[in-house]
């Protein structure tokens, strides 16, 4: 059951013109992991990626893969749902912006931002990024390319403007308002000194292509891509039926989860888009680092992109979720390489978690009859684990709140560290000869850590946390955050299965 404040997360919707690789697993990685937290600890839930599949680029890429538009975008979108599917995603919908919904809904705000006056006719001049669909003036190109490195071209044509520039001092003013709007605080600073320098009035239409949302009323402009794509993320609770529950539950977005490159789109425009519209901006917007890849910034052309399915087969599903939340402070750029994520599962996993659940439900099982121990009093080094497990939602929880995912895993391994500890200094192997009583005692209360940090590591490593639970006979409606108190504890002499174990070893590659 549902309880507490609703929670609307997003993925950016990706651009079809490529192949999903480690960037775009690691963006809906971190939101489904939010999505599982939050339906686990009994909010409402409703988590959307999709597809953005306007614009000149995708038209282009058609063009060279020699086929329609609409059936380049059928297949490469499906890739991204084939990936949602391997990385195990939770998501609630799946958008696509070629979708009659999505046209209906952008068709709806453009007409609502025009009757307002805040669409007027003009013509356009100017230098226009076809890879980034975006428009640079004169002095933000370097050495006469886009600052991202991409090439620019002179365009000139009919074009529809935003008015973007009336919006200048509403927007400082809600970023003041809102201090939590943009994270990390460095993109904040960032965001709030651009809209400082001046805003220019927005083109928001073209006409020198066609693969686009038709302008309502004057078919010979199509929507620029951005205010396209943005829109995605009303149209999926309703828009423009705003007042439909999905809207009236889920709007404003509690998270929108971008990348770095897209956040001036998602913290200046479509916050103007909305407020110009009548409606509430999002909540909060973050915005994420980039992989590079052994020192390396990915590229076809290095071939050294990484695709999240090689990494499935080769380490296992919940390991590689692990190991992306893990290594970096999220907000910052990483690295990756196979050293680093053997050196992590081995570590982390196999060793520290892994060995845990595995030597204590192995004690259980050849000491305990293969039923959950019954306990006697609790001594003091009991109750000061059980309580540092006890102690542990609340920090996750506002550790995630605040998208610090690293430092909530952290949090969860100090007390697996402090487990390990208590084992080795209880060690039941010992009282099994001197206090059977006893032994049965530490190994409930063992027992007992390992369910609440299972239940806790759900949204990171939900199949290998099914696993523990399960072999702790812990029933499936037993498995939300509600449930970590004392009242859904274990069950004394409970029947185990056989313990398996959970997280293999790996072979360091550079030791192969």
């Amino acid at each position: 059951m549902s309880t507490g404040t609703p929670y609307y997360i997003t993925t950016p919707i990706y651009y079809v013109n490529d192949q999903p690789h480690i960037g775009h697993a690691y963006t809906t990685l971190a939101c489904d992991v939010l999505a599982r937290f939050m339906r686990l600890d009994g909010r409402r839930v409703h988590f959307l990626t999709g597809t953005d599949e306007h614009g000149q680029k995708v038209e282009k890429s058609a063009r060279a893969a020699g086929v329609d538009p609409l059936e380049f975008c059928d297949r490469v979108s499906q890739n991204f749902r084939d990936l949602a599917v391997a990385m195990n995603f939770s998501n609630d919908d799946f958008i696509r912006t070629t979708e009659p919904r999505h046209i209906a809904s952008v068709q709806a705000i453009w007409n609502e931002l025009k009757e307002r006056g805040q669409i007027y006719l003009g013509s356009y001049a100017g230098w226009y990024s076809v890879r980034d669909e975006a428009f640079y003036a004169e002095g933000e190109l370097v050495d006469g390319k886009a600052p991202t490195g991409a090439d620019v071209e002179w365009v000139e044509e009919p074009s529809y403007f935003f008015r973007l520039s009336a919006w200048q001092q509403p927007l400082l003013e809600f970023y003041a308002a809102n201090p939590d709007f943009i994270a990390p605080e460095s993109r904040r600073n960032e965001v709030v000194s651009f809209v400082r320098s001046g805003l220019h009035d927005l083109s928001v239409s073209r006409t020198s292509f066609a693969w686009g949302v038709p302008v309502p009323d004057d078919p010979d402009h199509i929507m620029y891509v951005w205010l396209d794509a943005l829109t995605n993320y009303i149209t999926a609770v309703g828009y423009p039926d705003t007042g439909s529950e999905d809207f009236r539950t889920f709007w404003p977005a509690s998270l929108h989860m971008v990348g770095k490159d897209i956040l001036r789109f998602h913290a200046v425009y479509w916050p103007a888009f909305l407020m110009a519209a009548g409606l509430q901006p999002p909540q909060r917007v973050f915005a994420h680092g980039w992989w590079t890849i052994e020192g390396q910034k990915m590229s076809k052309s290095l071939g050294n992109v990484v695709n999240p399915r090689d990494l499935i087969d080769r380490y296992g599903l919940d390991p590689v979720r692990y190991f992306l939340l893990r290594e970096v402070p999220f907000g910052n750029d990483g690295d990756f390489s196979d050293r680093q994520m053997v050196h992590r599962l081995n570590g982390d996993l196999a060793n520290d978690y892994g060995n845990l659940v595995q030597r204590v439900l192995s004690m259980v099982a050849k000491n305990c009859d293969g039923r959950t121990p019954q306990p006697g009093l609790l001594a003091a080094a009991d109750t000061a684990l059980l309580g540092r497990t006890g102690a542990l939602l609340p920090t996750v929880r506002e550790l995630l709140l605040e998208q610090q995912f690293h430092r909530a895993l952290e949090a969860v391994w100090e007390v697996v560290g402090a487990a390990n500890r208590y084992v080795d200094e209880q060690a039941p192997w010992t009282l099994r000869k001197t206090d059977p009583p006893r032994m049965a005692t530490v190994l409930y209360v063992l027992a007992e850590t390992i369910r609440r940090l299972a239940l806790l590591t759900q949204p990171f490593m939900p199949q290998a946390s099914a696993k523990i639970l399960d072999q702790l006979g812990v029933p499936d409606d037993r498995r939300g955050f509600a449930d970590l108190g004392a009242g859904s504890a274990l069950v004394a002499g409970t029947p185990l299965p056989k313990p398996e174990g959970v997280f293999p070893r790996h072979l360091d590659p550079a030791a192969a």
